[in-house]
């Protein structure tokens, strides 16, 4: 039995922080990869200031690089339209039908759940981890959390606090991480003002952001 994390985003671009979010993830739950995937087009985005998704997918693939156990997926920039996790959750369990998956999301996107595309059906389907920063708003987001009443609600507080055999139910799971205090609009910001963004971005991915005259 394998355990994939799911990693989704725009990554427009993508930055230290969501790398730091699933290294500090990895620390609790034991998965065997973290799939990275740029969404084609994501459905609450305003497309206007998201690159091609091309573009952001080679910027994963160059951030993955160095990471044992992070790869880069195509799965949703080869099916244009736009990017609905439960259609993704579909394709996946076709392709890796002996896999339990894990939807990694921040707290803030969590609190959007009832937004998403065949949510509820989504919560059936698989787990979610939701990494939180310790005391951001914890009340709107234990208020979703009984609206939608999932299987179950673990607080990891321990590393590897589950043994992996018991990893055979939908549920969420909830991680606290002091995570990096970056975010894609700022480095969009900074580089149209002709800021330099190292520090932010791994090197690669700045020098091809730089190269491609990308968000300026």
């Amino acid at each position: 039995m394998t355990l994939t994390g799911l990693f989704g985003g725009t990554f427009n671009p993508i930055h230290r922080g969501h790398l730091r979010a699933a290294e500090e993830v990895r620390k609790y739950l034991p998965l065997d990869r973290i799939l990275f995937i740029p969404s084609y087009i994501p459905p609450h985005k305003d497309q206007k200031e998201v690159v091609s998704a091309w573009h952001r997918l080679r910027m994963v693939e160059i951030a993955c690089k160095p990471h044992a156990g992070f790869i880069a997926s195509d799965l949703e920039v080869k099916n244009p339209g736009p990017s609905y996790s439960i259609v993704t959750l579909k394709r996946l369990k076709k392709l890796y039908p002996q896999d339990l998956f894990f939807f990694i999301v921040g707290s803030d996107a969590f609190l959007e759940i009832e937004t998403w595309k065949d949510y509820a059906r989504l919560i059936q389907e698989c787990s979610f981890v939701i990494v939180k920063r310790p005391g951001w708003a914890l009340e709107q987001l234990n208020k979703v959390i009984e609206k939608i009443k999932p299987e179950r609600v673990v607080e990891m507080i321990k590393k590897a606090e589950i043994k992996t055999e018991n990893y055979t139910r939908t549920g969420l799971y909830l991680i606290d991480i002091d995570g990096l205090n970056i975010s894609s609009s700022e480095i969009r910001r900074r580089l149209q003002a002709g800021l330099p963004v190292d520090g932010l971005v791994p090197p690669g991915v700045e020098e091809y952001i730089l190269k491609n005259h990308l968000y300026y």
